[in-house]
């Protein structure tokens, strides 16, 4: 892992936040259905930024790019939801939200630079 490739290793520690929220919101909360697709989009961030660095093309890392910005938006959903329904604390809500905003404006302007460079 390339410890200069900041997006990639935001998106790892966001994952590692992701699995000990999936862990306590399933043996804490016995929440296992919204936990189930935060665990899914939240750790797909990463994937899709790793994916995106072996990218055949500038096309294909850009896709790669988009799809890490649209599962971002998604576990933002999911953790507004679990919020909203009380399974996560206020301040533990705002704490791993504010880690996703973060990797979806540091997508955002990464992917930015696709259209201006088209």
């Amino acid at each position: 892992m390339d410890r200069n490739n900041i997006v990639l290793q935001k998106s790892i520690d966001f994952s590692l936040r992701i699995i000990k929220l999936y862990r306590f919101l399933c043996k804490e909360q016995q929440e296992y259905v919204l936990s189930k697709q935060l665990l899914r989009a939240g750790t797909s961030i990463g994937a899709n930024i790793s994916e995106s660095i072996r990218a055949q093309s500038r096309a294909d890392f850009f896709s790669k790019l988009n799809i890490a910005l649209k599962e971002a938006e998604e576990t933002h959903y999911w953790l507004l939801l679990l919020s909203k329904s009380d399974y996560l604390a206020q301040s533990n809500y705002q704490s791993i939200d504010r880690d996703c905003e973060e990797l979806i404006r540091l997508l955002v302007a990464i992917t930015k630079t696709q259209s201006t460079q088209a």
